[in-house]
Parts: C-alpha cells; sequence; structure tokens
C-alpha cells in the first residue's frame, strides 16, 4: 500500500557497505576519515560488539523540502537477534540506509537499509505545508568501543548520500546511554520455534485492539496468519529458518482508531486508519511503545495484527507490517504487505488512489520489482527472460484499465456512504474474478518480461509479470519478487 519517491538534501556521496572490497581491504574518505571496509564488511563479531542489541532513538523532522534529526535516547533493546556473520547489507533496499564505524580504527562494523514513516510522509500534500516529526529507531549489536553512526538516503538519482552522522560511546560511565534491559510483564506466545535467534529470521506479532477477554482470540490470529504466511511461496521453502512469537497487549476496548468512519478509541500501541489521509492506511506513529514492547523477544521482523474488519494495513520496510485480522481478505494483507516489509518490494498496481505524489520517472527504480526499462539490455531481471519474450511485453492492458478505474469508482462510492465491509469485498471479489478471466487469454501470462504499469503510474514504470501479488489480490509472488524475499532471508540466516 505504499511506495515513495524522495528528493534529497546533497551531501557527501560514500560507498555502501563492501561494495569496492574483494575480500580484504578497501578505503573511502568520510568526512576527512578513512572509512575501511574488511571481508566486504563482515567482521568477526565477537571482536567488536557483545551480544545484545543497542537501539538508537531519533526524531526525524523537516517538510518536503528538508529534514532534520535528534537523538533522543541509546538504550538496550535485549539480546541480540540478527546474524552475527552477515553484518553487512549487500543487498542495499530500502530508501535509508545506515552504517556504524569503529570511530578508532575507522572500519565498517554494520549497515543495513530501511524505509521510514517520514520517508513516506515527505512525498505527501502535506510536508509541502506543514512540519512533521516523527519518531524513528535504528539497531545493531551492542559495540565494545565507541562508534559512529552515518545515515544516508537515497538522491534523485538513487544514489546514497549522507544526512546524518551522530557519534556514540557506549560505555555507562559517558552517561550517554542507558544498558539496562527493560523488565518485562507481557505474556509471550510461542507459535514456532526452530533454532538460535542469530541463525533465524525472528518474527514478532504484536496486537492493537484486542481486549483482555480477547487475548485468545489475539492468539489464534496470529497462529492462522502467521500460518498462512508459512504456507505460501517463498515462505514455506524456509519455514525451518523462522521463529514466530506474539506478544500480548491488551486494549481497555475493542478496535482500533479510525477517523474516517468517525470510530475514534485509544489503544496501548495507537494504530489508526487513515494515515495520510488514506483511509485503508494503518500505521502507528508510536515508535518509541512499540519498539518497547517488540524487545520481550528477538525479532527481526514485526507484524502488528489490529482487531478490525475495516479492510486496511500497512507494510514499511525493516519498520513493520499491520493487518486488519479480521477482514476476508487478511491473508492477502498479510502476504502483500510482508513483500513491502521484508524485502521492501514496491507496490505494482497503479489505478487504486493513494496519497501521495508521484513525480516524473527519470531514473531507474531502485526496487527490485519495477522498472522504467531506460535499457533494455541490460534489464534487472534480465537473466528470468526466456529467448523471444519481447520487450516491452504486450498484454490486454487497456481492456484491464478500464475495468479496473471502473472498479475504483464503485470502491470510492462504497467508502463515501460507510458501507458495510462486506459490500466492499464482494467487490474485491467481482474484481478477481474479472481479473482471472483477463489473464486467462494472455500470451504472455507465465512469462518473465516487463509489463507496462507499475508503481501507481499507468505508463513509464513495468513490472516483471502479468500478475503478482504486488499487483493484484491473487495469493502468488512473481519469480523476481520471490527470488528477492529469499535473497533477504538468506542474508538474515547466513
Amino acid at each position: 500500500m505504499k511506495r515513495s519517491f524522495f528528493y534529497l538534501l546533497t551531501f557527501l556521496a560514500v560507498m555502501s557497505c563492501g561494495k569496492k572490497s574483494t575480500g580484504d581491504t578497501a578505503a573511502v574518505s568520510v568526512n576527512n576519515d578513512t572509512l575501511k571496509v574488511i571481508n566486504n564488511g563482515n567482521v568477526e563479531f565477537s571482536r567488536y560488539f557483545t551480544d545484545k542489541t543497542m537501539r538508537l532513538d531519533y526524531f526525524h523532522s523537516g517538510t518536503a523540502e528538508e529534514e532534520h534529526f535528534s537523538t533522543d535516547r541509546i538504550v538496550s533493546d535485549g539480546r541480540w537477534s540478527g546474524s552475527k556473520h552477515a553484518l553487512c547489507d549487500a543487498l542495499e533496499l530500502g530508501s535509508y540506509f545506515y552504517e556504524v564505524i569503529d570511530r578508532e580504527s575507522s572500519i565498517l562494523l554494520y549497515s543495513r537499509g530501511f524505509g521510514s514513516i517520514f520517508g513516506e510522509w515527505q512525498s505527501t500534500p502535506e510536508a509541502s505545508e506543514v512540519w512533521g516529526t516523527f519518531h524513528e529507531s535504528v539497531r545493531f549489536p551492542w559495540p565494545l568501543k565507541p562508534v559512529r553512526v552515518i545515515l544516508k538516503k537515497r538522491n534523485n538519482l538513487n544514489r546514497f548520500n549522507i544526512v546524518w552522522t551522530t557519534d556514540i560511546d557506549p560505555d555507562p560511565a559517558a552517561r550517554k546511554v542507558n544498558p539496562a534491559d527493560l523488565v518485562h510483564n507481557e505474556k509471550i506466545y510461542v507459535i514456532s520455534e526452530n533454532g538460535p535467534a542469530e541463525k533465524k529470521v525472528d518474527l514478532v506479532i504484536l496486537g492493537d485492539g484486542y481486549t483482555q477477554a480477547g487475548m485468545e482470540k489475539f492468539r489464534k490470529d496470529a497462529k492462522r496468519l502467521s500460518g498462512f504466511l508459512m504456507s505460501r511461496e517463498p515462505f514455506s521453502r524456509h519455514a525451518d529458518d523462522f521463529n514466530i512469537r506474539a506478544i500480548e497487549t491488551p486494549s481497555p476496548g475493542s478496535g482500533v482508531n479510525k477517523p474516517h468512519h468517525g470510530v475514534f478509541s485509544r489503544t496501548p500501541l495507537t494504530v489508526h486508519y487513515s494515515s495520510f489521509d488514506s483511509e485503508r492506511y494503518a500505521l502507528s506513529y508510536d515508535n518509541r511503545t512499540i519498539r518497547d514492547i517488540a524487545s520481550a523477544v528477538p525479532y527481526d521482523i514485526m507484524v502488528i495484527l489490529v482487531n478490525e474488519r475495516t479492510y486496511g494495513g500497512g507494510g514499511i520496510y525493516n519498520l513493520y507490517t499491520t493487518v486488519s485480522a479480521d477482514n476476508n481478505f487478511a491473508e492477502y494483507i498479510m502476504i502483500h504487505e510482508m513483500g513491502h516489509h521484508l524485502a521492501a518490494l514496491a507496490d505494482e498496481y497503479y489505478t487504486s488512489s493513494v496519497a501521495y505524489e508521484m513525480p516524473e520517472v527519470k531514473v531507474e527504480p531502485w526496487e527490485t520489482n519495477i522498472t522504467a526499462l531506460f535499457d533494455k539490455e541490460n534489464l534487472k531481471w534480465k537473466d528470468l527472460l526466456e529467448e523471444g519474450t519481447p520487450l516491452p511485453t504486450p498484454w490486454n492492458k487497456e481492456a484491464f484499465d478500464k475495468a479496473g478505474y471502473a472498479i475504483q469508482r464503485e470502491r470510492d462510492s462504497i467508502r463515501k456512504v460507510l458501507a458495510p465491509e462486506s459490500v466492499m469485498e464482494e467487490l474485491f471479489r467481482k474484481q478477481m474474478q474479472q481479473e482471472d478471466q483477463f489473464f486467462a487469454s494472455e500470451k504472455y501470462r507465465d512469462k518473465v518480461g516487463a509489463f507496462e504499469g507499475a508503481g501507481y503510474l499507468a505508463k513509464g514504470l513495468y513490472r516483471p509479470q502479468v500478475d503478482c501479488i504486488m499487483y493484484t489480490r491473487h495469493l502468488t509472488f512473481c519469480k523476481v519478487c520471490s527470488r528477492t524475499i529469499e535473497d533477504v532471508i538468506q542474508q538474515q540466516i547466513e
């Protein structure tokens, strides 16, 4: 349900983790220091880190044209759950990227890509009118010695530029960090445990809008939806590579805040619909509370189940996924939004209304599953092309789009009169039946190519296959999206 294009401040561009290293040592100038990249950025864990998570909380503020950062606090976030070997993020996904540098030796210790709520908000009309502030966090292994954290963002050429740096001394005597762990009283429900956290993908599931009496329902919802996720490819091939745990967070009442519907409530995680004035986009801006509760268990990725039937959810890369648990399309929401959260996949649809202002595409998108097709000879997924598949790849786009826009108009009218959710669910079923009829006659239905229409744009962007769960509500990832998900999983368990 999301994707943003960004216009950046111009700062010094630096080499991303390990890109120029061949296994020995590479160096690059960073603020007059020399950044050393050793063994493709994957240093010996015990030499530089303890088995604990440092969480840097900060405020991210600005407008559509500028952004600023300020440290909130630096705390312990529990035991380290990430890989102790793949410390360098070789995939470089996400609109933001951070690096942790040893201050004494200038050795690159850790890096990861991520997305942010501020980054999405910055592309909305509101960001051109008012100042916004959001709370965010980056997490990394607890360093033994002082480090510098470098935060970078993609510029309008999709290259990473530095936007903020801050130094951290992990010594408690410096009085800048709090190494104490939180005392947790939350009840934890283990759904699946397959091995040590650092060798698995650890998924934590939180719930919002569930009362104390509804905790059994929360546990069933968590088991049902995580089980469905693990039953679908490519996740099913990696089911043994996941640990899945749920944490109970009872609410005083059932359901969450829904401003478009005139339903107002306050819940522990403050999940709300109407994010960025999109009635279906469910997010929480209370990052600190969510992180504190999640730290009760080791986690790499997070799902927040919303005790609602109203269609909605969201997914932000390396932040969280939200899912309306009672909607008849909850399974679709779970898997689609996990594509955003786990693998930074772009939305491939373009007939639905969105909150973002979409600029003209002038550079190749960084997301793995969409392309501007500026260079047909070097298509990012060209290794999956079969000989004879034309680029762009023809499909019955005109008729498909006409039906899709008609569905969108009907959808808008249903929302306008606040019709029962069953009416919307029936419309979605009707839409899927129409799509099945269109796809059945497509010559290149099962081929990888470049099908025009993706990333909220009907023209100028292309997707890998005619159908994918990032495009419609059919519960299958295309080959390109599947590969990206597997790449992320593999990096986590190395």
